[in-house]
């Protein structure tokens, strides 16, 4: 049995063909899914939703010849590694999974080992058996910092809300904090772990002026965006977020990747290593746009956006 391989949203999307065994030249292949999020959230099942259709589209129907193997943990970081287990038990094809809260422990239950978290080698050749799409490169942490002071201009203290288990929160705090000093911008972290601290924290964030948030990329900030956004409007304070629905359900402005296309990218990595492809051979992709969205009711209720800004974007809410 050669090692397990997986496609994965590393930070995004990402996959793993498990092993080629006996079981290859029957006609129904098996698909795990590991999705640290939740199952009843609408936004990640439209993500989910196009990632089946792009498969169908490829030749693979569920019932057919394929099954999918589907586990939901909504961001609680126990039932994550409980359910990479349980997937990696039943021997699929192939894993698919999304973002770092569930790379680490599909990596961890398989034994492998993108560059920065230790997922893969290299981007363009990865390695092992680990392979898939990212949302952004921590770079990306700086444009954030510098829409927020463009759209928010008198912001001077900013909360970087991350979840500190994943790398991803880890590398996007330094890269914001690396250019702070030339926004003249004084950061401080917020940690997610519950709704309880997230609220804490913003709130005695929030009693000092000129405040400013942005929210970094993580499971846990997807279960709780509904309340990041509801305590960013309640304190006043300026957000930028790292993508589009977040915009979408009332937050001030995004910049980011189109994530529903890249979980349909991600289907045609799995087509590829169900048809033979091996994951070492597949290069891990960044994005090659981002989407700037602005909630312009949201900014009316206290700021003016630049028309220089405004004519940036790709799409305004109202």
């Amino acid at each position: 049995m050669r090692r397990r391989e997986f496609i994965t949203l590393l930070g995004g999307a990402a996959a793993w063909p498990l092993a080629a065994r006996a079981q290859q030249g029957k006609r129904v292949r098996r698909v795990g899914a590991l999705l640290p999020l939740a199952a009843s959230d609408p936004q990640v099942q439209a993500r989910y939703a196009a990632f089946l259709q792009r498969l169908q589209q490829l030749g693979w129907t569920v019932g057919n010849n394929v099954q999918i193997d589907s586990r939901w943990s909504a961001g609680n970081e126990d039932d994550t590694r409980k359910y990479a287990a349980e997937l990696v038990a039943l021997a699929p094809d192939v894993i698919f999974t999304s973002g770092s809260a569930g790379v680490g422990p599909l990596r961890r239950a398989t034994r492998t080992d993108p560059v920065g978290a230790g997922f893969v080698e290299s981007l363009a050749r990865p390695g092992g058996n680990t392979t898939g799409f990212t949302p952004y490169e921590y770079g990306i942490g700086a444009k954030w910092l510098e829409l927020l002071k463009q759209i928010a201009p008198s912001v001077t203290r900013v909360a970087v809300v991350r979840d500190p288990a994943i790398t991803a929160g880890i590398g996007l705090w330094g890269a914001i904090q690396s250019v702070s000093p030339s926004f003249a911008v004084e950061l401080r972290p917020v940690d997610v772990s519950d709704a309880g601290e997230i609220e804490r924290a913003l709130a005695a964030f929030a009693g000092s002026p000129n405040g400013g948030l942005i929210p970094t990329g993580s499971a846990l900030a997807i279960v709780h965006r509904d309340l990041i956004i509801a305590l960013a409007a309640r304190h006043r304070l300026p957000a930028v977020y790292y993508e589009r629905y977040f915009a979408a359900a009332g937050g001030l402005v995004s910049y980011g990747a189109d994530v529903v296309d890249q979980f349909r990218l991600a289907a045609g990595y799995v087509d590829r290593i169900l048809r033979g492809e091996k994951p070492a051979d597949l290069p891990v992709q960044a994005p090659t746009k981002y989407e700037l969205v602005i909630n312009l009711k949201t900014a009316k209720a206290g700021l003016t956006v630049p028309e220089t800004l405004l004519a940036r974007v790709e799409e305004v809410i109202e």
